[in-house]
């Protein structure tokens, strides 16, 4: 049997560095978090062979003076921490101290530094490193205020280390991963980056909004922030501000996904459940949505200390952060309309320099008399009708959008649908020709045509917009089903045999403190034994569904998440699919009435952007976009 020995320093910092020191792009986050520590304005990365020859790293932070420089290479030393309650409250992005020393162990290492305080400025002092000893050896230099960090030769010592690195491209895709995130977390801090000598990005301090809009564009690219929406909220101590992207701006992985707590880059379970339910509703069936999101909370009720790498946290009261951020980013989703997406994005660039158009402007041009077309009659602004349900007393009552009633029965959820009116834009007495209102243009414009029986297309100040009025009436349908049902309330239906639930102990424990989350949507559980559980009575539009798995569901999310919108969902679901029976179907020829009536509504429905499955209901041509097609201006 072996003796039980003391690890020498060096063994003991290069097991360290197992954990922190991954790849070149751990170094870069290590260098990056001490620098930003530091309070540096401005950092300049470089580096040769994707980070394994070379990662010089340098910073105009406070700097380090002589005397501290061997600690700052030692492990267990920080400047960050000096208690516990330090530790409860962290509010730097490093803290542990063992960064600097991991990263001496395996490479070559130069540190100098100068905190600018001596009578010649220039003077600096500069800490020698080498894997083998782990000898620290300060020598004078020549540096202005701030730091600079040379890590050379990369797992030099630790030959099966380096084995397992990929390809120069695939490590510095993974480095510039780091410093994007690490540059969106960071307005006020400027970034270059140079790759074997070409300079990769070059961004400057953000000293506004547009600064910052224009950071995230460029590194999470202008087509992100063409389809975001900036939202902040703040409620209870909580602080969630930044950009989500339209559920229409959907991604096949979630790469495109950035969140921050107090600036730190996290990757958590909690926050990823929140976001995803919050896009529930509006996303398509596997794709991923698109974020970057920034939550400021009280430091000591986030605990940072829960993984070397620093990318997982743990919060005191997790339920009550689960509620904020769905509660929020849900609102926010609601609360799009078409007319906040209408205008021209300023980060779309101009493809064609387009010379001034001699020709008229649209808005002095005469109305184009249409000749007789596919669909029978003659189409023009003069075919527009006004459609809302105040001003436009020639409404049908009847619309199939309208006729969509849910009503709950014993124990049946049906759709009722009323005949609609038999119209058709190709009979001449079925749309009469209404005048276009003066005034303000709607968002959505107002309807000209309707296309094989599937499009609508309205013209808007803007240009033109086609509108997919299947899919845009099944999530008026939608919308109003739920909004019924919320203020109705749930009813439920005692169940004719109680079914019984096998149950772990700690499944039981949080079904039985939960009992009043499952009441108010309309289930009544009862704890048989320690390890049972039994349904008496469930919703009524839940009827068909499969109690048992729900149930096991909605506690695995109570365990997990503190919360469950799984019955909720299960319910949606239902309503969903008769809002998608009940909406007005393919080929159904409506009038101009009816048409700019459904477009007034889709502009008064929250989340009218994309029916229930997720896929968009309409789309926008503008004038300018109509140009370039047609070459207008060359």
């Amino acid at each position: 049997m072996s003796k039980i020995q003391v690890l020498s320093p060096r063994l003991a910092n290069q097991i360290a560095a197992g954990e922190v020191v991954e790849r070149p792009a751990s170094v870069v986050k290590e260098l990056l978090e001490n620098a930003l520590d530091a309070d540096a304005t401005q950092v300049d990365i470089e580096v040769e062979g994707g980070g394994v020859k070379l990662i010089k790293l340098r910073d105009n932070g406070c700097g380090v003076v002589k005397d501290e420089l061997p600690l700052a290479l030692s492990r267990h030393a920080t400047s960050k921490i000096h208690t516990l309650d330090d530790l409860e409250a962290v509010v730097t992005l490093g803290f542990r101290g063992e960064a600097m020393a991991s990263i001496a162990s395996v490479s070559r290492l130069t540190f100098t530094s100068n905190t600018g305080e001596a009578e010649n400025s220039a003077e600096a002092w500069q800490a020698l490193a080498e894997g083998r000893d782990m000898a620290t050896q300060v020598v004078p230099a020549a540096h202005p205020k701030g730091s600079t960090i040379e890590v050379r030769d990369l797992f030099f010592n630790t030959p099966a280390r380096r084995k397992f690195l990929r390809k120069e491209k695939t490590e510095f895709n993974h480095l510039q991963e780091v410093l994007k995130r690490q540059a969106l977390s960071q307005f006020d801090v400027g970034f270059t980056l140079r790759h074997n000598g070409k300079m990769i990005h070059q961004l400057r301090r953000c000293n506004n909004q547009r600064d910052k809009e224009l950071r995230v564009a460029a590194l999470c690219g202008k087509a992100f922030m063409e389809n975001a929406v900036f939202i902040e909220n703040e409620a209870a101590g909580y602080k969630l501000w930044g950009w989500i992207a339209l559920p229409t701006f959907s991604r096949s992985q979630a790469d495109l996904q950035h969140f921050f707590v107090n600036g730190r880059v996290i990757k958590d379970r909690l926050v990823a459940h929140a976001v995803k339910q919050a896009y529930r509703d509006v996303m398509y069936h596997g794709r991923h949505s698109a974020f970057v999101l920034y939550l400021e909370l009280d430091a000591a009720t986030v605990d940072v200390n829960v993984h070397p790498t620093k990318h997982e946290v743990r919060f005191r009261d997790g339920r009550s952060v689960h509620d904020f951020l769905f509660r929020a980013i849900h609102k926010a989703l609601a609360d799009v309309r078409p007319e906040d997406h209408l205008v021209e994005n300023t980060f779309t660039t101009q493809a064609a320099n387009l010379e001034p158009v001699e020709q008229e402007s649209p808005t002095q041009q005469q109305p184009m008399s249409l000749p007789k077309n596919t669909f029978g009659s003659q189409v023009g602004t003069q075919a527009m009708g006004i459609g809302t349900e105040q001003a436009d007393p020639s409404r049908p009552q009847n619309l199939p959008w309208q006729a969509v009633a849910y009503a709950a029965e014993g124990n049946t959820a049906t759709a009722v649908m009323e005949p609609p009116p038999v119209s058709s834009l190709g009979a001449s007495q079925g749309a009469a020709a209404q005048i276009q209102p003066e005034g303000e243009v709607p968002p959505l414009g107002y309807a000209i045509a309707q296309l094989h029986g599937i499009y609508i297309l309205s013209q808007s100040a803007a240009g033109l917009i086609v509108v997919d009025m299947h899919a845009a009436h099944e999530r008026i349908t939608y919308e109003r089903m739920k909004k019924a049902r919320d203020e109705e309330g749930i009813r439920s239906q005692p169940m004719l045999v109680p079914e019984a639930i096998a149950v772990s102990e700690k499944e039981a424990d949080f079904a039985e403190q939960e009992m009043q989350v499952f009441q108010q949507l309309g289930f009544e559980i009862e704890r048989a034994s320690s390890e049972s559980l039994v349904v008496r009575q469930i919703p009524v539009i839940l009827n068909k569904a499969n109690v048992e798995q729900l149930i096991r569901d909605v506690l695995a999310d109570l365990i997990t998440y503190g919360q469950s919108e799984r019955i909720k969902a299960a319910m949606n679901e239902v309503l969903s699919t008769m809002a998608c029976h009940g909406s007005v179907r393919a080929n159904r020829q409506l009038n101009i009435a009816e048409m700019n009536a459904l477009l007034r509504d889709m502009e008064a429905t929250e989340r009218s952007g994309q029916c229930n499955h997720g896929r968009p209901t309409w789309t926008q041509m503008s004038l300018a976009d109509l140009d370039k097609l047609f070459l207008r201006g060359r």
